[in-house]
């Protein structure tokens, strides 16, 4: 791309971002639209939703062109205020204007449009609304949603009660406040069908009980809750039609009250019917959370009843800064070409080249990137700018200024990723607890239980090769609060024609090490006698965090080893065969080893070299980090055990096992499935 190409498209982009929207006569505004001519309103020519020309109640006036006395002028304004969102906003809706100052109208800014569309999108649809809307900072996307409502609530339907659940106590002293204002200022005869009696001086927000967290609008029978998340009993639903859940990424868990808890409580009651409305709103806080799954899920799952938008920081208007003159920003621009192959940033405070033509690349204006960089060079990470201004929907959740992944190239394994096939577990007729021992590796079958802990994508292949598959066990503790125990297979049979190892089954649970082994054995060889490799550190070393007790690998491993006859081994050395050591099981992660490993996966993640079909294990990766101290590990309060499984296993399969050939001749413990 040229500069003069840039220039023309910055020019481009500008006027949709700076567009000249007048939302009282309608020319710009949200939505499909026609223009009218109506002598009698104000302003005479309008440009007004679609759905406008279709009612009933001015249909005489459309025909006429003409609001012919003082009620048919009121009725024309009625049906404004009722199908046009943005003129009604503009028009009576008062806020606090930022920066001080007397309150001003509510007039929508670009990404305020970009949502009150999808809301209209789905109300003109029938449908109900439903949004897991995930943000930047500092647009009004929380007014936006609460003066929405408020539109329904108003002017749509009598009866309508609505919820407003903050992150904190002063979110929700804000809420009270807007309201407040907005309400103040409201013209009491919009509370009223046309011609019913009122007074200027009535009453139009009244306290319900000594709560003072429940108010009512007598004139529409509709009640305003707000509660906090700091405060569970507060956010409990009741007849409520319209919830919108404020910063919801930011939720802590309090006693007994997890964040989904919480919101199962506020929005239980609401029916999924039309002129319903649940608004699931926050800036990013990391991955695995509630919203980041409720986010994703409405992203990706055409079954989610939400769906999912997202607020960069280049559609925020105020978030631009000027050049001085034209010949600056084509320099500007001629520095983004050049530097745009630059993989590395010159300083902790500032991008690459690449990062800043990635921005250019998904639609930030030539004015956007010069703020963007201003404004980085406060931040000593890029993941404190990414968690206040994300460029997009995956960067918005990955906050780590050293994160060990490419957020883009393991996005790129998320495809892969599905629903397991079936749920269960592989067992046989005999084995159980303290019968754990080598005819638990007899008959084994696999058996559907929606209560399982094995997920199963493929079932093991009717070609009995050697070397197809590999089965890796990552040991963690037998409590709720210890680390996650893992098992994967992964089958190597697409790597013989020059393919991707996949990953075909996985265990995830909590149980005891001894019994972790004999279920690994269990499923390897229901897999086609799988290399078992069980990562033997846990099982080596004293961890008071995983509650295991002390080495028990000997003891473990051995009883393994006697019963199945694949069981993966390390490498000796020449001194130790010539001094006769015992063979040691098992794969042992050290200082050695594990950024040997971590390599591998890193170079497999970018080059796309294997199949996921967990979207856990991804998750794991994006907040998977270096430490100061040169050490690999998760971000605080995250998992690795995933990762690791995919980590050896992967190492394994590429680079210390023959490609699939052999028949293996008929074991004792030849598995079959009760699915076939």
């Amino acid at each position: 791309m040229s500069i003069e190409e840039i220039i023309v498209e910055n020019q481009r982009r500008r006027a949709a971002l700076f567009a000249e929207v007048d939302p009282v006569s309608g020319e710009g505004s949200v939505g499909e639209r026609r223009q009218v001519e109506i002598a009698g309103a104000v302003p005479r020519r309008q440009w007004v939703p679609v759905a406008m020309l279709d009612d009933p109640s001015v249909a005489d006036i459309i025909h006429t062109g003409r609001a012919a006395d003082a009620t048919a002028a009121e009725r024309w304004e009625r049906a404004r205020i009722r199908h046009d969102f943005p003129y009604w906003a503009a028009r009576y809706v008062y806020i606090k204007r930022k920066g001080g100052g007397d309150d001003c109208l509510f007039r929508l800014t670009y990404p305020q449009r970009k949502f009150v569309a999808r809301l209209e999108e789905l109300r003109l649809a029938g449908k109900p609304i439903r949004i897991v809307l995930l943000k930047a900072r500092q647009w009004g996307g929380s007014t936006t949603s609460q003066l929405y409502m408020a539109w329904l609530q108003l002017v749509h339907c009598t009866g309508l009660n609505s919820l407003i659940i903050a992150h904190q106590g002063t979110g929700s002293d804000e809420i009270k406040d807007m309201f407040d204002r907005m309400v103040r200022a409201y013209p009491a005869r919009l509370l009223h069908p046309i011609g019913e009696h009122y007074e200027e001086t009535e009453a139009k927000l009244v306290g319900v009980g000594k709560t003072r967290s429940i108010f009512r609008v007598p004139q529409r029978n509709c009640k305003i809750k707000i509660g906090t998340a700091e405060r569970p009993d507060s956010c409990r639903g009741g007849d409520y039609n319209l919830v919108h859940l404020s910063e919801v990424g930011l939720w802590k868990a309090t006693q007994g009250k997890k964040p989904e808890d919480i919101i199962r409580a506020a929005c239980g009651g609401v029916l999924y019917k039309p002129m319903t409305m649940l608004i699931y709103e926050s800036t990013a806080n990391g991955i695995g959370n509630f919203f980041h799954r409720e986010y994703i899920d409405a992203r990706d799952n055409p079954r989610s009843q939400f769906r999912a938008l997202f607020i960069a920081w280049h559609e925020i208007e105020q978030n631009t800064l000027p050049f001085e003159s034209e010949a600056e920003r084509q320099a500007f621009a001629q520095s983004l070409i050049d530097n745009r192959e630059q993989p590395q940033s010159l300083s902790n405070r500032e991008e690459s080249g690449r990062y800043l033509w990635w921005l250019w690349e998904i639609g930030a204006t030539l004015e956007g990137i010069n703020w963007y960089m201003m404004e980085r060079a406060k931040h000593s990470q890029h993941g404190s700018m990414a968690a206040e201004c994300p460029s997009d929907d995956t960067e918005a959740f990955v906050n780590s200024g050293a994160a060990v992944f490419d957020k883009y190239q393991v996005e790129a394994l998320r495809p892969g990723c599905r629903k397991p096939a079936w749920i269960g577990d592989v067992s046989g007729p005999v084995g159980t607890g303290m019968d754990m021992g080598p005819d638990a590796l007899i008959g084994l079958e696999f058996r559907e239980d929606a209560q399982g802990q094995l997920w199963v994508w493929a079932l093991p292949g009717s070609e009995s090769l050697t070397n197809r598959y590999v089965a890796v066990v990552d040991i963690g503790g037998r409590s709720y609060k210890a680390d996650w125990s893992a098992i994967v297979v992964i089958d190597r049979l697409p790597m013989a024609s020059g393919g991707k190892p996949e990953v075909v089954a996985q265990w995830y649970g909590h149980i005891d090490m001894d019994l972790l082994a004999w279920k690994a054995a269990q499923i390897a060889a229901f897999y086609g006698e799988a290399l078992l490799v069980i990562e033997s550190n846990t099982l080596e070393t004293r961890d008071p965090l995983r509650q295991v007790d002390g080495d028990q690998s000997h003891f473990i491993l051995n009883q393994i080893k006697d019963a199945y006859p694949n069981l993966y081994a390390r490498r000796q050395s020449a001194e130790d065969i010539r001094q006769g050591m015992p063979r040691k099981y098992g794969f042992h992660t050290n200082i050695a080893t594990k950024p040997m490993i971590i390599s591998t996966m890193v170079k497999v993640v970018r080059d796309g070299l294997y199949v996921e079909r967990d979207e856990r294990c991804l998750n794991e990766l994006l907040v998977y980090e270096r430490k100061p101290n040169g050490s690999y590990g998760a971000i605080i309060g995250a998992h690795d055990d995933l990762l690791m499984t995919r980590a050896i296993g992967l190492h394994i399969a590429y680079y210390e096992m023959d490609l699939p050939s052999t028949p293996i001749s008929p074991t004792a413990f030849r598995p079959r499935s009760t699915l076939f």
